[in-house]
């Protein structure tokens, strides 16, 4: 009989400040069902943002879009996300919302059919200059393997 060690990982999200924080500690899986728990309330949280009488909703879209991935001339990956979703503006600031099917195509596997979703905001600063961020996620077969992405940027428009 084999024994299963518990490793114990620790995740920790800071805002700009870098003092207020949110820790996430315990197993990998306890911190799957944690990050799963979050995603849950960023959803909840937009569409109560969707349904609040000073948000302008733009309306719901369809969004079908793939990432590939090659080394050199030797292909490794594609995903394709078939995702329904819903965009607005609360004040300045423009959102979106969106998820669904995601088919992975790795190179000499099987395709896999797996859930993926995305969140994002964007805030104009000036008129030339807006700053963006964007949080996404991607579930796998082994909860182990749960992906999570994010991404934050500057545009500055000539």
């Amino acid at each position: 009989m084999s024994h299963r060690r518990n490793t114990y990982y620790s995740v920790t999200v800071y805002k700009q400040t870098h003092v207020e924080g949110l820790s996430i500690r315990g197993t990998l899986h306890e911190i799957y069902l944690k990050v799963k728990q979050m995603f849950k309330s960023v959803f909840a949280a937009s569409a109560a943002l969707f349904a609040s009488a000073g948000a302008a909703l733009a309306g719901p879209y369809v969004n079908v879009e793939t990432n590939a991935g090659w080394v050199g001339d030797d292909y490794t990956a594609a995903t394709t996300d078939l995702h329904v979703g819903f965009e607005g503006e609360v004040g300045a600031a423009g959102y979106y919302v969106q998820a669904g099917p995601a088919i992975v195509a790795v190179d000499g596997q099987e395709t896999d059919t797996q859930f993926s979703g995305k969140a994002g905001i964007g805030v104009p600063v000036s008129d030339a200059l807006g700053v963006y961020g964007e949080m996404s996620f991607l579930t796998a077969e082994d909860e182990d393997d749960f992906g999570l992405g994010g991404k934050l940027g500057v545009k500055y428009s000539f």
